[in-house]
């Protein structure tokens, strides 16, 4: 599945950089170079979309579902 996301970055204070995504909330690191931080965005990203399925899984376990994947494109 691929998907396509804003990654942004800006300048931290203390050095580095501070990554998030816009379309994903609580997707939000930092690392001392871009590509630190951009490495340690795509990790947080993929934990994140991880935990969120996980834990949709465990609410709905035992009921009646239906899952498809979808692709959304704009």
């Amino acid at each position: 599945m691929t998907n396509n996301f804003t990654a942004v970055y800006q300048p931290a204070e203390e050095g580095g950089f501070i990554a998030f995504v816009e379309e994903i909330p609580g997707a939000i690191t930092q690392g001392e170079t871009i590509e630190e931080a951009r490495e340690n965005l795509m990790d947080a990203v993929q934990l994140i979309l991880e935990a969120n399925r996980e834990q949709n899984r465990l609410e709905l376990a035992g009921g009646e579902v239906i899952r498809e994947t979808i692709t959304v494109t704009r």
